[in-house]
């Protein structure tokens, strides 16, 4: 009986398959890295050298973020604390709170140096995004909008995406994330009776004047 396939057909089949495998291949591993939390940076969540916990400081003792972040509201840029923001509350040669800690070390060679404790950054926007702290804050957009609940973190985390679609999605509905200003570091506000946040939101747009823009220029320069 003759052949129904010739020889070649049989080495395409065969070419085909090994093709599908190997595609397949860099498939899961291209979607296994790019799905990385060091890729996406959701969930990325550093142990840092000097373990800061926000849980404590803000959530427990109630410190506001401008306490240690205190250009928040005119930089575009949020700051992080310097070693003597630290030595507030932790110098030992003023008998204050865990002074000769071991685990404040860094700091305090910091404060005797003068040279940064190496923090590990967690939240990064890619190099050809602008985005500019003190008009987000200023108009409303608090904390935890961007950052999720830092006041429950005991090590703070990348929480939320921070994609150009997330962005726009606020952008377009920015009433969802607007509070009065003066409650913007207030990780625990709430709406008064009888208002919702959106109602506030639309409040707060209309009196500010809030636009966000929709241009590309306005976020990449």
């Amino acid at each position: 009986m003759a052949a129904i396939f010739s020889r070649s057909i049989d080495a395409q089949v065969r070419q085909t398959a090994v093709g599908l495998v190997v595609a397949v291949g860099l498939f899961v591993v291209g979607w296994y890295y790019y799905a990385l939390p060091s890729y996406t940076r959701v969930g990325y969540q550093p142990e840092q050298p000097v373990p800061f916990s926000h849980e404590q400081h803000v959530g427990q003792l109630g410190l506001d973020c401008t306490y240690c972040h205190t250009h928040v509201f005119e930089s575009p840029h949020s700051n992080v604390p310097t070693a003597q923001t630290c030595m507030n509350c932790h110098n030992p040669k003023k008998a204050n709170v865990k002074g000769t800690s071991s685990l404040l070390a860094p700091v305090r060679a910091s404060f005797d140096t003068g040279r940064p404790v190496e923090w590990k950054r967690v939240h990064k926007l890619p190099d050809y995004a602008y985005f500019n702290h003190a008009v987000h804050v200023n108009k409303g957009v608090s904390c935890i909008s961007c950052h999720g609940p830092v006041n429950e973190m005991k090590v703070v985390r990348h929480d939320q995406p921070l994609t150009m679609g997330w962005c726009l999605k606020c952008h377009n509905e920015s009433e969802k994330s607007l509070r009065p200003v003066s409650e913007v570091t207030n990780l625990t506000w709430v709406p008064t009776a009888g208002q919702t946040r959106e109602e506030i939101g639309k409040a707060i747009k209309k009196d500010l004047q809030v636009n966000p823009p929709m241009n590309c220029q306005s976020c990449h320069r």
